[in-house]
């Protein structure tokens, strides 16, 4: 039996192979059926960590090699890459673990995912977007704890709290004790001891405001002075929502439902995350202030159209506490002492030389000065 020539072989191997290639093309045309699934919190606070976990549940009547890639959104930082190699055949289940650290304020959305799939031997690679579900990540700011002596007077004020609110004094008198070393000499009740002849100080009662809305000029400064007033109006509506009281947030643009629920608070929160500089020009209105109510004002260059803002809304407030956060010149929590180049700001002096005269309208200022910590607020 005589050989087949070399050159009908080749043909013969030649059309096998284009067979097999042809086999492969046509299998891994059709994409293979994903359903991806997350599971994260949907809300949480700058800085902080949180499990996520992913489920792929693919599907083809086909073996095929598929790789799915489904990124974080910027600024959320995933413990290791979200991505998955397999190969398939009929239906598979896979899981996959990680950790993410939420490193930016915001509403985060998560981008589109990105499958890939080719034939067994990986010769035809092909490229589709994923069909995510729609998974959006409210990130707060970060908070901090604060120590606030006088800022949150009258939201926290001395003695225990009563339910009464709305009071213009938060020290009332309801009651007297003994002397107890510690006590401040200014709260000695002098009458009553001289009758006595026993040193006995007056109970004071800690009387709350009726609510409290924290405004954040956002054209008085960049991004810096914006991070560290959304760190810092966080932390006080988180403070007041804590003692139970009704809390809004508020800039020029918008203004929150005051409310004790969560879902004020969320409100609030919200607000605060997504806040950005605006146009220096943009017009400065300060929010219409409950009866009774705590207004504090958070500026990075306190301008004129603020003052007379403030003292407006003094008629109903209150009390109004303006703090100036002068850009780059205070501390962040966390932050070391750095050698201070200059002074105050103009308007950070301009303000303070009309401390007195504000604070006896009812309007407290409170202007951090070098190398102090955003933490204390103290004069």
């Amino acid at each position: 039996m005589n050989a087949l020539p070399w050159t009908t072989l080749l043909g013969v191997w030649s059309a096998v192979i284009g067979a097999l290639l042809l086999t492969l093309w046509l299998i891994s045309r059709r994409p293979p059926q994903v359903t991806l699934t997350r599971q994260t919190t949907p809300r949480t606070f700058e800085g902080s960590a949180h499990p996520l976990t992913l489920t792929f549940r693919v599907r083809s009547r086909w073996p095929l090699r598929v790789v799915m890639d489904d990124p974080t959104p910027r600024s959320v930082v995933p413990a290791r890459h979200s991505t998955l190699a397999l190969h398939v055949l009929n239906e598979t289940t896979r899981t996959l673990d990680t950790t993410l650290t939420f490193n930016r304020r915001g509403q985060h959305v998560w981008p589109g995912g990105i499958l890939r799939w080719a034939d067994p031997l990986g010769l035809f690679w092909h490229a589709a977007p994923l069909a995510n579900p729609a998974t959006h990540t409210d990130v707060f700011p970060g908070t901090h704890r604060l120590i606030l002596p006088d800022l949150l007077r009258p939201l926290l004020s001395e003695g225990t709290l009563t339910r009464r609110v709305g009071l213009d004094d938060p020290i009332s008198l309801r009651g007297t004790r003994d002397y107890v070393s510690g006590d401040p000499p200014g709260r000695i009740q002098w009458r009553l001891t001289a009758r006595t002849g026993t040193l006995t100080v007056r109970e004071p009662e800690r009387t709350a405001a009726s609510s409290l809305t924290v405004f954040v000029d956002t054209g008085s400064g960049g991004e810096v002075f914006v991070d560290s007033a959304a760190r810092l109006a966080a932390s006080l509506v988180r403070e007041a929502a804590t003692l139970g009281l009704p809390v809004a947030a508020a800039t020029s643009r918008t203004v929150t439902p005051a409310g004790r629920d969560a879902a004020s608070l969320h409100a609030a929160l919200l607000t605060l995350a997504r806040l950005a500089p605006h146009a220096p020009g943009e017009p400065l209105r300060l929010p219409p202030t409950r009866s009774g109510g705590n207004l504090i004002i958070l500026t990075a260059s306190p301008g004129p159209d603020l003052l007379t803002q403030a003292l407006h809304a003094r008629a109903t407030a209150a009390r109004v506490s303006i703090v100036t956060l002068p850009e780059g010149y205070y501390l962040e929590p966390g932050e070391q002492p750095r050698r201070q180049w200059s002074g105050l700001p103009d308007a950070a002096r301009d303000l303070e030389r009309r401390a007195a005269a504000l604070a006896g309208a009812g309007i407290q200022v409170v202007i951090l000065r070098g190398n102090q910590s955003v933490l204390t607020l103290a004069h």
